[in-house]
């Protein structure tokens, strides 16, 4: 309950958040030269799209052009190490997600950065629900079917995800606590290999955000099963709810959100929230991430900071009892 409530907060807090106008903005100034806005995975995932239209937005708000840079690796953890460690004026921000600051945190041993001495977060960028697809052949159209063949099979079933203690991987491990199934993972460097294992019937079952998982269940190549989220997709109308498919504990949903190093002046920190703020309450930005199965959810930076933290906790839990450990 929790989390659903948290969830009702953040998107309440999107859908009301007044444009704010602060005294410290007029004595923030930004460098003469481009924002950086890092992409710690490669281009063409969902992180890399949200980022994207955000850039396209933020830069008229600020007058500087905005440029993206992929910094792959370590489930996000290089990129967003680069906040970390940028100048402090504000010319290096990071969209960062959930496995780089509130999972990586707990699971892996040698962090190269600190989230909350480190970090300043922001806002929230966008919520994204987990999708569970399975591969046609499977003999399943139900989560309760597929829930039953497993159980039929013990350890016969496997389920792919982008990697060790990424959220797909948990996402898995969810619905194996919340159910007793025994599923095996198989973990993939990133979430392409794995769709196309998927697709090929290597692997049995997946959750991914849902641009990974989209085009392919829309021609057919994939069986949707269920989405995470407090409600139906219009993308996939027909796809009913983890809660309605009888598993509401098991909510996994991924998230994207907008980091500083923690060194950067409040004034200018201020700016760039102010900025991001005003950019995802754009209605083109809206409609263009509700059609890759986003939520625009900007927040205020003690907002974030705290669903971070919370966040943090949840799934430090899964991934401690599931063994997890990122290298």
């Amino acid at each position: 309950m929790l989390r659903r409530r948290t969830l009702a907060t953040l998107g309440a807090a999107a859908a009301v958040l007044p444009a704010l106008s602060r005294p410290s903005l007029a004595q923030a100034t930004l460098p003469e030269t481009p924002i950086r806005l890092i992409v710690p995975f490669p281009p063409g995932g969902p992180n890399d799209l949200i980022a994207r239209l955000l850039a396209q937005k933020i830069g008229p708000l600020i007058k500087r052009n905005v440029v993206i840079e992929n910094r792959s690796g370590a489930g996000g953890v290089v990129g967003t190490d680069v906040a970390a460690k940028s100048a402090p004026d504000g010319t290096t921000m990071v969209l960062t997600s959930a496995g780089a600051v509130a999972i990586s945190p707990t699971l892996m041993p040698a962090m190269p950065f600190d989230v909350a001495r480190d970090l300043a977060p922001l806002t929230l960028v966008a919520l994204m629900p987990e999708l569970l697809a399975v591969n046609p052949k499977l003999p399943v159209k139900t989560l309760a079917e597929l829930i039953a063949y497993a159980k039929a099979r013990p350890g016969e079933v496997n389920f792919a995800s982008s990697g060790n203690g990424s959220m797909p991987h948990l996402a898995g491990e969810s619905l194996r606590f919340a159910t007793g199934v025994e599923i095996i993972h198989i973990p993939y460097r990133g979430a392409a290999p794995a769709v196309t294992d998927l697709m090929a019937g290597q692997v049995q079952m997946m959750f991914a955000d849902m641009p990974a998982l989209l085009s392919q269940v829309q021609a057919g190549a994939l069986r949707p099963i269920a989405l995470a989220g407090d409600a139906r997709s219009p993308l996939l109308p027909d796809v009913p709810t983890l809660a309605e498919a009888g598993q509401p504990s098991v909510a996994p949903v991924n998230w994207y959100g907008l980091v500083v190093s923690a060194r950067t002046p409040a004034p200018i920190q201020a700016l760039l929230q102010d900025a991001a703020t005003q950019a995802l309450r754009d209605p083109e930005l809206v409609a263009a991430y509700a059609g890759q199965g986003a939520k625009a959810s900007p927040t205020t930076a003690d907002e974030f900071r705290r669903f971070i933290a919370e966040e943090t906790k949840r799934w430090g839990e899964i991934g401690k009892r599931a063994g997890a450990k990122i290298d």
